[in-house]
Formats: C-alpha cells, structure tokens, sequence
C-alpha cells in the first residue's frame, strides 16, 4: 500500500532480470511505489496515460524503441514526466548518455558490475536512493511554482520559492579581479555546463577548473562535447599539466583534482589523485576548493551549482576567508537546490543568481575581462 505522495516509478528495461532487479530495489525504498514495468519504450510510453508514473527507469539501449527516442517522445506527448538512465559504463554509453541529459532526463545511474547478484542489489540501492528522494524534492517545487496546490511541502509554502531571479548578497562578485574560476557541480551538470560555457569568449583571460560529480569514463565523453560547443578549450584534467588560461579542466571520474605549484618551473599545475572520497564525492568540490583558496587567495572565483549534498560549502568557507569572490546558482534554475542552498545557508556566497546569468558574472571576476 501506499499513498498519493509516493513517487511513482516505471521501470523500462528490455531484461526481464534487469527490471526484476530494479523493482525489487525500488520496493524497498521508502515513499517510492513501482506502478508497472515495460520491456522497451513503445510498450513504456503505451502505459504512462494509464499508470501515470512521475519518473521512468528507462534503459538506453534497448529494441524496437530505445531511451533516447522514448525521451524524444515524452517531451511531446508526457512532458510532465521525469527520466532516470540506467547507463552502460562505456564510452558509447557515456555518449548517449549525455544526449539522455540533454533530452531532459533528471540523471543517470551506472549499471552495476559486479559479479555477484547481491552486490549489484547493494549499489543500485545506494545510487538510486538519494537521486529518487532528490527527484520527488524536484517534482514538489515544481508543483509549487507552477501552482499546483498551495500547501506547505516540508515546511516551505509557494511564496517561499519565488526569490528575485538575481540577489546580491555583498560586493566581492561585482569588485573582484580573479586569475582562476573553481566550480563544484552535480545533479543537472552537464546541461547546465553546456548551457553557460559556451558563453565564455574565447580569449577569457583565466582557466576554470571543474568538478563535475561523476563517474569514471563519462567526464571525458563531457569534456569533447563540451569543446565542440565552446570557444574555449574544454578537456578532461591530467596529471601534471600546466594550468593555462582561456581553458575548463574537467575532473577525471572517480579522482580528486587539486591545484599545486610546481617550484623549478614557477608554474601552477593540476595534480589528479587517488585520495579518498568527500562527501562521498570523487571528484569533490571542497577537494577542489581548498587547493585553490591555498594557491590563489583573493584572486579566485567560486562557482557553486545545481546538485544534491553539501560538497562545496566547506571549501568555499576557506575560498571566502581568504578573499575570493563567490557565486551561486539560485533555486528556480538548479535541476536539485542543495550544493548551492548550503553555501547559501553558511553566509559565504557574494551573489546568487539564475543559470542564464551566471557566465556574465564569471566574466565579470576575471582580470582581464
């Protein structure tokens, strides 16, 4: 049994163990309700009238009709409906993957593994959770600001969502004179960073350095499709390398990126580690962030974004102490208000301001510029 708040999930996946697996995985989440499962996306898009799910499991790759022309579909016909990508760990599957994200899918899930049944079970279980509970915060606020009942929703009415579309909090953002840009970034990432890196001009005096939360392969499958976009340089970060201005390093998947200064040369450089996870995050943004406030003080930017957790409110405590500018992105333009709501919450941020507005202030830091 459940209740009319439960998140309701369609499973879609062209395995029959596959979606028994996610089922029963889903069964034991709380506040989440399996309404019916679907072998492909015809038969999937064929029950939402009837099942009317909130978010589809959908598989990419699968016969007749796979995720990515199921989405093509859901945008026209079931708009109101979310995607969660169950991916291949693949270079081809990091592709479509990304296509799934800019087709509107919420996020993704890298398939398990593993070579045993219960193991798979554990990890799916720990990947899904939190991106579930993230989602049905997403569907909740979205009713909210398009008018859909005006109760409270965990405590916070309608009015509460609807902040200016651009708040500064003090003048550090508008005065600074940066020679780097730190961003932490997750849930909503890369659709976010093909939406405003872009606007980046070519010769944008400064190098940006990224931590993007996922996992291994699919960072550098971001990079490329990201530098065919921009008239910056957009890679993958590797060890070693110098850090070059009018360029976006990306953190590798599953590492820890860093700032150091390389003494013979007098040059800053990126060191790519295999320190352990924070926040439960490789890469993280206070990993990031704390190398930067070390090695550039008061002539650096901090970006924090759209995604779920706290990663980055710590690092960006110490970016502020020692004098850097910092932004957020506000909550009606972030796929998941958490990164950035806990810089907002802990006083370090100069300037909040929506997606669209967000490289216009980068560039406003920037000493050159």
């Amino acid at each position: 049994m459940g209740n009319e708040t439960d998140l309701r999930v369609l499973v879609v996946d062209d395995t029959v163990l596959y979606r028994k697996v996610v089922s029963d995985v889903l069964g034991e989440l709380p506040g989440v309700k399996v309404v019916g499962s679907a072998h492909n996306g015809k038969a999937a898009l064929g029950k939402i009238a009837n099942l009317k799910p909130d978010l589809l499991i959908l598989d990419i790759e699968m016969p007749e009709m796979d995720g990515l022309e199921a989405l093509r579909r859901m945008a026209k016909d079931a708009p109101t409906v979310g995607a969660l990508m169950l991916s291949s760990l693949t270079e081809e599957g990091s592709d479509a993957t990304l296509k799934a994200m800019e087709l509107g899918a919420f996020d993704f899930i890298p398939k398990p593994q593993n070579n045993n049944l219960k193991d798979n079970r554990d990890e799916l279980k720990k990947s899904m959770a939190p991106i579930l509970k993230a989602f049905a915060r997403h569907r909740d606020v979205r009713r909210i600001l398009k008018g859909v009942g005006t109760q409270e929703i965990r405590g916070q009415p309608k009015a509460a969502l609807q902040r200016p579309r651009t708040h500064s909090v003090g003048t550090a953002a508008v005065q600074h004179r940066s020679r780097i840009v730190a961003i932490g970034i997750s849930t909503g990432g890369p659709v976010a960073l093909a939406h405003f890196l872009p606007e980046m001009p070519a010769k944008l005096g400064a190098p940006l350095l990224i931590a993007q939360h996922m996992p291994p392969i699919f960072t550098a499958s971001l990079a490329k499709n990201l530098d065919r976009r921009c008239a910056i340089t957009v890679k993958e970060a590797v060890d070693g390398e110098e850090i070059l201005p009018n360029t976006a390093y990306i953190a590798p998947g599953g590492k820890q990126m860093k700032v150091a200064h390389e003494r013979l040369k007098n040059i800053k450089m990126i060191r790519i580690t295999d320190d352990p996870p924070e926040n439960g995050c490789t890469p993280s943004a206070d990993y990031l962030f704390r190398s930067v406030a070390k090695h550039f003080g008061d002539s650096a930017t901090g970006v924090i974004m759209t995604g779920m957790g706290a990663d980055g409110a710590k690092g960006l405590q110490l970016m502020k102490e020692k004098g850097a500018a910092i932004i957020a992105q506000d909550e009606a333009t972030s796929v998941v208000f958490g990164m950035a709501k806990k810089s907002i919450e802990a006083g370090v941020v100069d300037l909040i301001a929506p997606l669209e507005q967000i490289a216009e202030h980068i560039r406003r830091t920037i000493v050159t510029c």
